[in-house]
């Protein structure tokens, strides 16, 4: 939690930016996983934490704009409750830590919003993206849950979201709270990565590291030697000799606050020749990208032009032929990169997608480009001093989309399919960092983790 000043500039801003009307943000509640009293551990929804700071279940706000009030709606625990939780402090006190002075019981929360309505005013809600929350809004609007969407309110979605994309000094503190424990976790990754080990062993000794720390994952841990997989969250593998593992992880910091890197790992320490060739090449469109992240510059430019280096390093190993800006043109990245170059981070490690992803990553004018690949970059639009972006090429062999181009003979006059079904076992290689667009170009966040081949290497052995 930040200081109370924090939370009372966004409140500000956002009821400046949104104008009018009475905005209801709902926090999350518990949620049980097969019987009520058995629960997942409790995340707040982030832009009520954004907002307001209160990291507990059984909230909801109202900000009402043209009245100048903001109210959050709750229930202290009974002495009952107590007997399982133990003591916790009264709401109002709560409140007081993030600005906030105005209270009231949860049953009231109906009887504000009917008023509203009843005097023709507009309510404003984000999308909800829980079932619970749904219903919460069928009860409290009269809103039934197949149309809820159309109800959405667009101004505040984009006020939102314009507040959440630049992140402040104090939130970056925080992403690399999150990003020191990354570091544990990816260079413990490396050093227990060993063949006759299986891959559940290394996700379960990262997550150990995460609740240690006081955090939590940031997203169920991708660790696998079947990396071609884009999000393989199957731990059962067996490592031996020879295998790559794409070990896509992060943690939170204990205000929730996210990190997401991803290194791929020789099990047996080094890696072969060919996996030295597959990685360099990835690397260097690492590399080439971060250079171009810079304020102005539309990350739908930097996605081409890691996807350009990708495709000019595959026509060095023959595995593509001919004019590399005109293959990628024509989709032929596509058929080794299937994903885009990096998302929005913060709160949410895709940050702020619960919103819109067309919100997030694109604008009224800079349109999701519908094609294979390209309709799965998130984020598209122009940077700007703030943003933290991932950056995350790759390249992935994956055999059934391999055998599917083949028969179609799609992009032949490009493609070299006989090079490339010798590298149909090859699995997958991605490199991520979490970066900070600055005034003048970008900054790598958190502490170097081993990146190069050597450096990993050093790290596996």
């Amino acid at each position: 939690m930040f200081a109370p000043n924090v939370y009372i500039e966004r409140r500000k801003r956002l009821r400046t930016d949104v104008e009018s009307g009475v905005i209801l943000f709902l926090g999350n509640e518990e949620s049980p996983m097969n019987y009520p009293d058995n629960q997942y551990p409790f995340r707040q929804d982030s832009s009520f934490l954004y907002f307001f700071g209160l990291d507990c279940p059984g909230l909801a706000a109202v900000i009402d704009i043209d009245q100048g009030s903001e109210c959050i709606f709750g229930d202290d625990l009974t002495v009952d409750d107590i007997v399982w939780t133990g003591p916790q402090p009264p709401l109002r006190e709560k409140c007081q830590e993030v600005g906030i002075s105005q209270t009231a019981a949860h049953d009231q929360l109906p009887v504000t919003l009917i008023r509203a309505a009843e005097q023709g005013r507009t309510i404003h809600f984000l999308p909800q993206y829980r079932a619970d929350n749904v219903l919460k809004i069928e009860q409290l609007l009269a809103i039934p849950p197949a149309v809820i969407e159309d109800h959405d309110s667009e101004r505040l979605i984009r006020a939102v979201i314009a507040q959440r994309s630049i992140k402040a000094e104090e939130e970056i503190t925080q992403i690399e709270a999150a990003l020191d424990i990354a570091y544990e976790m990816q260079t413990t990754a490396m050093k227990m990565s060993k063949p006759g080990v299986y891959e559940r062993q290394i996700a379960g000794a990262m997550e150990a590291i995460a609740l240690s720390h006081g955090g939590r994952l940031s997203f169920p841990t991708i660790f696998s030697i079947h990396g071609e997989t884009l999000h393989n969250h199957y731990h059962g593998n067996l490592m031996k000799d020879g295998d790559i593992a794409v070990n896509d992880s992060g943690a939170e910091s204990p205000s929730h606050y996210t990190s997401d890197i991803t290194r791929t790992i020789p099990v047996s320490g080094k890696f072969s020749q060919r996996q030295k060739e597959i990685y360099a090449i990835v690397l260097d469109a690492q590399n080439k990208a971060i250079e171009a992240v810079k304020p102005g510059v539309e990350f739908r430019d930097i996605h081409r032009l890691a996807s350009e280096v990708l495709v000019s390093g595959l026509k060095d190993l023959g595995l593509v032929k001919g004019n590399v800006t005109e293959a990628v043109q024509a989709g032929v990245h596509t058929l080794f990169f299937q994903c885009g170059l990096g998302h929005m981070m913060g709160l949410d490690v895709h940050d702020m997608e619960g919103l819109g992803e067309d919100y997030v990553g694109y604008t009224d004018t800079i349109k999701r480009n519908p094609e294979f690949g390209w309709r799965s970059l998130r984020l598209a639009k122009a940077l700007k001093p703030g943003f933290v972006i991932t950056v995350e090429p790759g390249l992935y062999f994956i055999p059934e989309l391999i055998d599917r181009w083949k028969t179609e003979q799609k992009n032949a006059q490009y493609i070299n399919y006989d090079a490339v079904e010798k590298y149909r076992d090859f699995g997958g290689i991605r490199i991520e960092d979490d970066v900070l667009v600055t005034q003048q170009g970008c900054r790598i966040l958190g502490k170097p983790i081993p990146r190069t081949i050597e450096e990993v290497e050093a790290m596996s052995s």
